[in-house]
């Protein structure tokens, strides 16, 4: 397959069960989902639905019992555990609903630091940290460790770490749900105006029908399997 025609992630009839005792948990059923480069599709249902356990699939964190994962048209089903990590950081940013900043280092020494350990020279390093936190409106914040900044702030420089190696596919899990209403507005707006801009496919798992609904679809979980759409007992 073709890297460039191909989509940014596909998951080809993808399975995970997990044991409980005697019984068997399938907490994932012949998913089926291709993402394209520049597009954002939200990920809703109840909590314990498999939301976190599909992306961590889609993130190779997790190893699938069924079915193939591609990211950017390579079979990543059989990988070993160096290749995996290596595809990641190559090709995929993770944005969690904690953000999970360095505590001892600034905003901008957080977006500097996976730049560094993929192997970009500080300087051109720094450039794209100072260039992303300010595309987020931090350019005031930039030598402001986490405890100084607001939790929306935080949220941004988040954001822009998952975006500093210039992965092909973002995946986030609840990463407006610790914010209040205004400032998760800001922070996906932000969010989707990087992932346009910048032609990123992005997977976002959220709670947050009217977020969901400004995405350009989104996908329901429902007894394991991946429905189209808000989900079914949601109104329209």
């Amino acid at each position: 397959m073709n890297d460039a025609a191909a989509p940014v992630l596909r998951l080809d009839h993808v399975g995970r069960s997990f044991r409980q005792g005697e019984e068997v948990l399938h907490v994932l059923r012949d998913v089926c989902l291709d993402l394209q480069a520049g597009e954002a599709v939200a990920l809703v249902g109840p909590s314990g639905a498999g939301k976190s356990t599909l992306l961590h699939m889609a993130g190779l964190l997790e190893k699938v019992d069924g079915g193939r994962v591609f990211i950017a048209g390579r079979d990543c089903t059989r990988m070993n555990d160096r290749q995996r990590t290596a595809l990641r950081r190559e090709y995929i940013g993770f944005v969690y609903q904690a953000h999970h900043l360095l505590p001892e280092f600034s905003a901008l020494e957080n977006v500097v630091i996976p730049q560094r350990i993929a192997g970009r020279r500080k300087a051109a390093a720094v450039e794209r940290a100072r260039a992303l936190l300010d595309r987020l409106g931090l350019s005031a914040r930039l030598h402001h460790r986490p405890a100084r900044l607001s939790g929306g702030e935080q949220q941004r420089v988040a954001i822009a770490r998952a975006l500093a190696n210039r992965p092909r596919l973002v995946l986030a899990d609840e990463p407006t749900g610790n914010l209040d209403p205004d400032t998760a507005a800001e922070v996906f707006a932000a969010l989707m105006e990087l992932v346009h801009d910048q032609g990123v496919a992005a997977l976002i798992a959220t709670h947050n029908l009217d977020l969901a609904a400004a995405m350009n679809r989104a996908c329901h979980l429902h007894e394991g399997r991946l429905l189209p759409g808000l989900g079914l007992h949601i109104p329209a």
